[in-house]
């Protein structure tokens, strides 16, 4: 949610029907107002006098009300899409970032391939070729991020390439010479010989060396750049079909487009990396833009320059939503979370503020009107204009507030939907990248030589350990990588002793482990344990990729397998804490579907233990994102939650299924005493039919959910709770200060306030902005009552007046009468202001100064 930030309103309004409407009815509003002043003051000038200033007073909180409804109602929207569209920029170059970051360590790797340097070292025969080929296509095969790999030798002369339809006999690229002269990967992406039907081409490259060093050739591992960008662009259009998603080079020209028909590959775009908001014009469009630079991941930067950048065009960014997630709220959730506006949107929480200032204002104007005595035909009419105007006022009020109530909302819901899609894509994306490996590494020629032998030789486990070792170096993500025989023992190892002491290797791996890898069907295949603790990830739950390691040759028997535990507590963190970025009050978590936690930023829920009460969350559809507010751990909660849908055929058409969900919680504030009866007010309403013209008019209002009423003309004011000062009461029961009785703009004296939920409920009233004082005058004597909101003063007939059957003998009630309203479907008990008098301020209290605080002798109570 956001801060007020100036912006220019006139640029944005003409975009937005919902805030042109509301501009609309606020301005008719004020006019309303004005007509009605201007009639007083020409038709009774003399006799409306004392209610010139309150509606002068309520026609200019109207009108300032209108201005800052209106801008806050543009801002937050304009804001909302801003932060959208830069979560969409953050997200998408974060994904090809940490996408790219693998494939520098996937050409490093088989660049070591011993099979490759003696192929590159020997006079190799056709036959030879097409075994190096298969070789590279079983790669391709489990990386099927490629679309090409091709081996060179250093005067750029093609000798293996799986891709047969765009064949390439040699090449003069410049990446050869580049690479040949570098001791780590080469990035390339421009148009190259080496793809020559592409127009761009993502080229990763690294120089093959021997065993003393002398240069064998070049190795190049084609990135299939067009089908992945489709692909990250398909994952996100779904959630936001509006805008149009970028991927920029260093000069600002597009390299990767989801809409090529609006915005081409090669086109040279304004960028916004600030975020500033405000319109740019791009082909003569008007669009709002957002830039992101990317993060880097393990220290690598990414392709040099490169920017995501989302672009919203302006006529379609404020379209009208499908539904109002306000309505579909707890009503007390919404009105409890309403009370923490200020921490969460401060200019929501003015604008409340400030309403509830001109209800109160036209309260007591209605109050004032009742109280007149006069028989003027004339003020008569103003008096019920202002009666109706009032009733209008409020209604127009609460519509436009929950509208920006909802733009509010809805921004940050979005935002968890947004985030949670994110962070199960990076846990998908990642763990694809997990499956190729051990798969590859299981095809090692080494590894599948000395298993298969009866015995391993004297010096294998030191062999077998050098080549896990050398694996380990480029693949950080893992804790440990383990070699085990067909009878799951392991026989080497990265770390080869536990945490707590004794020996890794000689111990042997799970049984349900050993047959499932044992059962794998070909080299393909690959099996992973379900997420529990194990002593090969020092007692710690994780998941371990295991794949078959085959002899070569005749049936390729299994002769072993290889475990790689992946550092589940270390990556994932980095996962959610890399995606949340900096998300204030904001906790993620990895879940599984049977709400067991696999790693999570909430210290109360770590890794192991059971989300409990969302099963309905934990049932989302693979591949779908929602949000929902609710109250978690006692404060008011917006939670995303997005259920992952594998990426490429991890975990779609590979056989393996394991659903993981991202659900983040953002916390607004603590759950508010009396939110309940917040929202049973608002939905209390007294129907037009229960009130009539010259009816006796009472001043409604509530003491928790209960609505109450005293005569109009006993009335003299309310007073916002603001006003009460904590301050000695000299023991009077129920006291809870005083508060101010003006004269103009001075203070003419204090009144005592009781606190009449206390006197009627016996607890005290919840104090928040809806809370009031009413001055109340009874007897020539003047007190206060705190209650919880005001309702209105509407007039009522003398027949919906009825007086309740007392004893003669018996004690007056603080209640004599009800007010049948809504065709006896609502009650309002009339309070007897006389019987309030005696219990508040009693017999032994009677002389005619006890109601009035005496300023010379008051003093505040200690906190």
């Amino acid at each position: 949610m956001s801060s007020a930030i100036a912006l220019n309103i006139d640029t944005f309004l003409p975009f937005m029907r919902d805030a042109s409407r509301t501009e609309a009815s606020l301005r008719e509003l004020s006019l309303m107002w004005r007509l009605i002043e201007a009639s007083a003051k020409m038709n009774c000038p003399s006799e409306s006098q004392h209610i010139l200033g309150m509606m002068s007073v309520t026609r200019k909180g109207i009108q300032r009300l209108e201005h800052e409804l209106v801008a806050s109602l543009v801002q937050e929207t304009v804001f909302g899409v801003m932060a959208e569209i830069g979560t969409q920029a953050e997200h998408l170059i974060d994904i090809v970032v940490r996408n790219l970051y693998e494939r520098t360590a996937d050409v490093g790797f088989l660049a070591m391939d011993r099979e490759l340097c003696r192929y590159l070292e020997s006079d190799a025969s056709e036959e030879d070729r097409e075994r190096i080929t298969h070789r590279l296509r079983e790669y391709r095969n489990k990386y099927t991020v490629y679309d090409d790999i091709l081996l060179l030798t250093p005067d750029g002369l093609v000798v293996a390439q799986i891709d047969d339809e765009a064949p390439v006999v040699s090449s003069a690229d410049p990446l050869l010479d580049a690479t040949l002269a570098s001791d780590g990967f080469v990035e390339t992406f421009r148009h190259s010989d080496l793809r020559p039907g592409q127009p761009l081409a993502l080229i990763y490259s690294r120089r093959i060396t021997g065993e003393s060093g002398q240069v064998l050739g070049v190795l190049c591992l084609s990135f299939g750049f067009t089908g992945e960008m489709a692909g990250i662009f398909d994952a996100r259009n779904g959630q936001d079909s509006r805008s149009i998603m970028l991927l920029l080079d260093g000069s600002d020209r597009v390299v990767a487009t989801s809409d090529a028909d609006w915005i081409p590959n090669g086109t040279q775009v304004p960028t916004n990396p600030s975020r500033a908001e405000q319109l740019y014009v791009h082909a003569g469009r008007a669009y709002l833009v957002a830039t992101a630079d990317p993060k880097g991941y393990q220290g690598y930067p990414g392709p040099a320059g490169w920017r995501g950048q989302v672009m919203t065009p302006v006529d379609l960014a404020f379209a009208a939503k499908d539904k109002r997630n306000i309505d579909g709220l707890d009503p007390a959730v919404a009105q409890g979370l309403l009370t923490h506006a200020q921490s969460f949107s401060p200019p929501l929480y003015e604008i409340v503020t400030a309403a509830e200032t001109i209800r109160r204002v036209v309260w007591n104007g209605q109050v004032m009107s009742a109280s007149w005595d006069g028989e003027l035909q004339n003020l008569k009419l103003v008096l019920e204009q202002i009666s109706e105007t009032g009733v209008r006022t409020n209604q127009v009020f609460s519509r436009r507030i929950r509208d920006l109530y909802d733009t509010v909302l809805t921004a940050s819901m979005r935002e968890g939907e947004f985030l949670t899609h994110l962070l199960v894509d990076l846990l998908d994306r990642n763990l694809y990248e997990r499956a190729d490996d051990c798969r590859w590494w299981a095809l090692t020629p080494e590894l599948r030589y000395l298993l298969a032998q009866p015995y391993l030789p004297a010096d294998g486990a030191r062999q077998l350990e050098s080549i896990l070792e050398s694996i380990h170096r480029l693949y950080t993500v893992y804790s440990q990588l383990v070699v085990y025989d067909r009878f799951g023992v392991i026989v080497a190892a990265t770390r080869p002793h536990f945490a707590h002491g004794g020996n890794v290797v000689g111990t042997r791996i799970e049984e349900d482990t050993l047959a499932a890898v044992l059962s794998l069907r070909d080299s393909q295949s690959y099996h992973v344990t379900p997420f529990r603790p194990s002593p090969l990830y020092d007692g710690k739950p994780t998941y371990i990729y295991h794949a078959g390691i085959r002899a070569e040759g005749g049936a390729e028997a299994t002769v072993g397998g290889i475990g790689i535990v992946f550092h589940a507590e270390r990556e994932f963190a980095d996962m959610l804490t890399g995606g949340m970025g900096e998300m204030p009050d904001t906790h993620a978590l990895y879940v599984r579907r049977n709400g067991l936690v696999i790693s999570s930023t909430d210290p109360r829920r770590p890794a192991g233990s059971t989300l409990d009460g969302f099963q309905e969350l934990l049932a989302l559809p693979r591949g779908e994102a929602t949000s929902r507010v609710l109250v978690h751990d006692g404060c008011y909660t917006i939670v995303g939650c997005a259920a992952s849908r594998g990426y490429r055929e991890f975990k779609v058409s590979d056989g393996y299924s394991e659903d993981v969900l991202a659900l983040s919680f953002r916390t607004y504030g603590a759950k508010v005493p009396g939110a309940d009866d917040m929202a049973r007010r608002l939905g209390t309403l007294i129907s037009e039919g229960s009130t009539v013209s010259g009816g006796r008019e009472v001043a409604t209002f509530y003491v928790n959910a209960s609505l109450f009423g005293v005569p109009a003309e006993e009335v003299l004011q309310a007073l916002p709770a603001s006003a009460l000062s904590r301050v000695t009461s000299g023991g009077l029961s129920h006291c809870v200060g005083a508060v101010p009785r003006m004269q103009g703009n001075k203070v003419k004296a204090y009144v005592w306030a009781f606190d009449l939920g206390q006197l009627l409920f016996g607890k005290p009233t919840v104090v928040n902005y809806n809370s009031q004082v009413l001055l109340v005058r009874s007897q020539g004597r003047e007190f206060g009552l705190l209650v919880s909101d005001l309702q209105g003063v509407p007039a009522f007939p003398a027949s919906a007046i009825m007086r309740l059957n007392n004893s003669p003998s018996g004690p007056r009630r603080l209640v004599n009468h009800v007010v049948q309203a809504n065709e006896g479907k609502l009650l309002i008990q009339l309070l007897d202001s006389q019987c309030l008098l005696d219990v508040l301020l009693p017999s032994d209290a009677q002389d005619p100064g006890r109601s009035i605080v005496d300023t010379t002798t008051m003093a505040a109570e200690p906190a």
